[in-house]
């Protein structure tokens, strides 16, 4: 039987201890620092904007006076890039996904596919405005309108909605589709009727967190030229359009000559972190109220 010094083992453990508690404040003081910072951007941000934000500024056109300035706009253009984007990416994404998972054979053309589907997720957003002006709005000729800038920022988060749609049929219990298997349903039966609604929440939450991403994206949209200019509420997808990051960028630049604009921006952010905020919480309640059925 060896000799177990035990000075050198309470040694040890004294100095896992005191590595494990070193280690848990610097975890602590980088969460704290992080809440820290968001807290005070949300605060300035709010002190500045509240106070503009009015029926008037959410109804109102884009205005060079900033007193009159409204971002029903911006707002009308985000909901028709949403109008883009949210099939564009269900249809492809899930239908992606769905062919990656109970379609496709395991071998070098899957690790290819899957290996480009991770590499397009943390390819820098503006590669895909490059992508968006040489293939829509040039090759194409769309020009810088609604169907340009949601086909551009469809490719964006594209690979996000593939991932998480891959992640939740993974989820699904095998014993359901070998359950469907053996009623004799055949292959896309038990994709439908089966495993698409039990991982239904997890796409819809993949897929809603992913839209968020799109509606606060800024680059690719200043790649393709979106303006921020005095321009009629867009009706159409042909329409030009701009969105409310757009606006924020540009009355942030336009602060530097009158002060009034960063309180514009300011009020801007404040809706656009609500219709965030508002998204999010929804994919929490879907997952929440889902997740329990299988």
């Amino acid at each position: 039987m060896k000799y177990v010094d035990t000075v050198q083992v309470q040694k040890k453990m004294n100095t896992r201890l005191v590595t494990n508690k070193i280690a848990k404040s610097l975890f602590l003081l980088a969460t704290l620092f992080g809440l820290i910072v968001l807290v005070v951007l949300i605060a300035r941000v709010v002190s500045q904007g509240i106070s503009w934000i009015n029926v008037d500024f959410l109804t109102g056109k884009l205005s060079n006076n900033p007193d009159r300035a409204g971002i029903m706009g911006a707002v009308l253009g985000t909901l028709w890039l949403m109008v883009v984007v949210a099939p564009v990416t269900m249809f492809i994404g899930v239908g992606t996904a769905i062919y990656l998972e109970s379609y496709a054979k395991k071998g070098r053309l899957h690790s290819f596919i899957q290996t480009n589907i991770s590499n397009l997720a943390g390819v820098p957003s503006i590669v895909f405005g490059l992508l968006g002006l040489t293939v829509f709005v040039r090759t194409m000729e769309l020009g810088n309108v609604v169907l340009a800038g949601g086909l551009t920022m469809a490719l964006l988060v594209l690979p996000i909605v593939v991932v998480a749609s891959q992640e939740a049929i993974r989820a699904v219990p095998s014993h359901l589709s070998e359950a469907s298997y053996g009623m004799g349903a055949t292959k896309w039966q038990t994709i439908k009727n089966i495993v698409l609604p039990a991982a239904l929440p997890g796409i819809l939450t993949g897929a809603i967190l992913s839209l968020s991403r799109a509606i606060g994206e800024t680059a690719p949209l200043v790649v393709i030229g979106i303006p921020a200019l005095l321009i009629p509420f867009p009706s159409g997808l042909m329409d030009r359009f701009t969105i409310l990051p757009m606006q924020i960028y540009y009355w942030t630049i336009d602060a530097a000559l009158v002060a009034e604009y960063a309180n514009l921006a300011a009020a801007t952010i404040i809706v656009l972190l609500v219709v965030l905020f508002l998204l999010n919480s929804i994919a929490i309640i879907i997952r929440n109220k889902f997740q329990q059925r299988y």
